[in-house]
């Protein structure tokens, strides 16, 4: 009964909103027939919108391929930028591609273009105000306490310590066992772990162990496995939101606490319970180490982590009451795992597909590797130092380049403060959305020439014309204009984490491919070794991930004694 009269006092209360939604989109459709065009000498294209709808049609019918839709429609118009209108009018847009456009949006007009109403909005009930939800005095601050602590050499080389750990005692044993049983593994969900376990020892001091589990089939064990879980779906339910034609009834679900909305809800406690009890936990070392009771040498090892030094940083900060400092701070450990759990991960899975499909790459890598071990010990594990990854410029330009062409972060958003025009003619409006893909950017002939969707990590190396030679020694790796390249972002919202990102991927890959042939278990472990002509699904996400993960088999290489 109860269920009924909501569903019918939402009909009755939709008919006043139907006709509010009718007649403002009359009043836009009004006021863009009278309005010139600011940007040149042509209107920015729309493709695939029709009157009333928009682009919904051309969404449903792309959503599984959304990525490869926008590449497609960017590609075919004449500055590779394009309008975008909503369902009803609601909202209106640009999406680019183009590096003078993205130079515009993240740094010439840094003010004009922020994260907005919109952004948090979407993430408040995750991120709260940290630093990627905010603008203003409230990023700025945080991002001057992480920008000193990032730069220090101490936290580089805590940070390459601590991968290496967690590759030699956790996700090596773990693919050794998996591949002496000859079982399968989802690549990209061990991935996953390893990087889980990662960002919270390198961020909190925190060990969850997600390895735990012997068999492979059984999930991440311990009480963070309801952390993980409410995570996970809190990032979907927020990416759902972002892209769903029709805010209000996201809006409307949450008002009423129904469905997916609910859930959300439930799991927003799941994950403040666990930022909480890793804050306290926090609070309780550092009082333990001020009053003596614990033994100084070894806090100051364990007081390396990431909260611990923005613990440090802001306790000259002034805040209201105790609540406020731990709701800031809180904000800050979600942040942090939101950065490191799952975005170093799903650009492995794509890197480890890719090798894969390219043999010669594959070699190229394991020969620059054996050169950089050629005087350790032949019989153990290498893991490689911070100073020694350094070295590695092929894998260096490898990674780089399966992130070129399957970026973590697919695409971004910014919302305009006030009327603007783009170096391409485009007009922005005030309260327009301006996204901008890197996903097509990677993809782009204007940008990358023509062959731009091919997987090439010479183009990263000194006097890389794409060619193949096997003998050159003295490569080095080469970066490109970041305007071309915004996987991690660019301008003053530049990734600090750009570098610590580098380490894990360059370390995990390095002793994966040193010990493994990582084979596809789904082409029987030969077949895929195929080209870019027909890589796999990905979801429509926040993050660009592999749909049902990446099933592998995995081959022990043969020492040479």
């Amino acid at each position: 009964m109860t269920l009924h009269l909501h569903l019918l006092t939402l009909s009755l209360s939709s008919i006043p909103f139907l006709l509010f939604l009718f007649l403002r989109l009359l009043r836009r459709r009004s006021a863009s027939r009278r309005r010139p065009s600011p940007g040149g000498p042509a209107e920015t294209p729309c493709p695939e919108s029709h009157p009333i709808v928009g682009n919904l049609v051309g969404f449903l019918r792309n959503r599984h391929r959304f990525h490869d839709w926008v590449a497609d429609m960017l590609s075919r118009t004449p500055s590779s930028t394009l309008r975008v209108n909503s369902f009803l009018g609601l909202s209106h847009g640009v999406c680019t591609s183009n590096p003078l456009n993205l130079q515009h949006l993240l740094s010439s007009s840094f003010p004009n273009y922020v994260k907005g109403s919109r952004y948090h909005a979407v993430l408040r009930e995750l991120l709260g105000d940290g630093i990627f939800a905010v603008d203003g005095h409230l990023w700025s601050l945080q991002r001057k306490i992480a920008s000193h602590e990032f730069t220090t050499r101490s936290l580089k080389h805590f940070i390459s310590e601590t991968v290496g750990r967690e590759i030699s005692d956790r996700l090596l044993p773990f693919l050794s066992r998996a591949c002496d049983e000859g079982r399968v593994v989802d690549l990209q969900e061990a991935l996953q772990r390893f990087a889980f376990d990662n960002i919270c020892s390198v961020a909190f001091g925190v060990d969850p162990n997600c390895f735990a589990a012997e068999e492979a089939s059984e999930e991440i064990s311990g009480y963070n496995s309801a952390f993980v879980k409410a995570f996970d779906e809190a990032v979907e339910n927020c990416s759902s939101r972002f892209m769903s034609p029709l805010p209000a009834l996201w809006k409307l679900k949450r008002f009423f606490n129904l469905g997916s909305e609910k859930r959300f809800r439930s799991n927003i406690r799941v994950i403040n319970e666990f930022a909480m009890d890793i804050i306290k936990s926090k609070e309780e070392q550092i009082e333990s180490a001020a009053t003596g009771r614990e033994n100084g040498g070894e806090w100051s090892r364990r007081d390396r982590d990431l909260l611990s030094r923005f613990m440090s940083s802001s306790a000259d900060l002034e805040f209201r009451d105790l609540e406020e400092k731990r709701k800031f701070l809180r904000d800050i450990v979600i942040s942090f795992v939101l950065a490191g759990k799952d975005s170093t991960s799903t650009a492995l899975t794509w890197f480890f597909w890719l090798m894969a499909a390219h043999p010669l790459c594959e070699r190229k890598i394991l020969k620059e590797l054996s050169a950089a071990t050629a005087a350790s010990i032949p019989s153990g594990v290498k893991i490689f130092s911070y100073d020694e990854l350094k070295s590695l410029h092929y894998l260096h330009a490898a990674v780089t380049e399966s992130m070129r062409l399957f970026p973590p972060v697919p695409i971004n958003s910014r919302l305009t403060v006030d009327d603007d025009v783009l170096p391409d003619g485009t007009h922005v409006g005030k309260g327009w959305f301006a996204d901008y893909s890197a996903y097509a950017m990677g993809r782009s002939e204007e940008v990358w020439g023509p062959e731009c969707r091919e997987f090439k990590p010479e183009r990263w190396l000194d006097g890389g014309d794409g060619g193949h030679d096997d003998d050159r020694q003295d490569v080095r790796f080469r970066p490109a204009d970041q305007w071309k390249y915004p996987v991690f972002h660019c301008g003053p919202r530049m990734c600090l984490g750009k570098e610590m990102a580098y380490v894990q991927m360059k370390s995990v890959a390095a002793a994966v491919m040193a010990e493994f042939e990582v084979l596809p278990a789904a082409d029987g472990g030969e077949s895929g070794r195929r080209r870019m002509v027909d890589p796999p699904p990905y979801t429509l996400s926040l993050l660009l991930k592999m749909r049902g993960g990446l099933p592998v088999r995995l081959r022990r290489r043969r020492r040479r004694d």
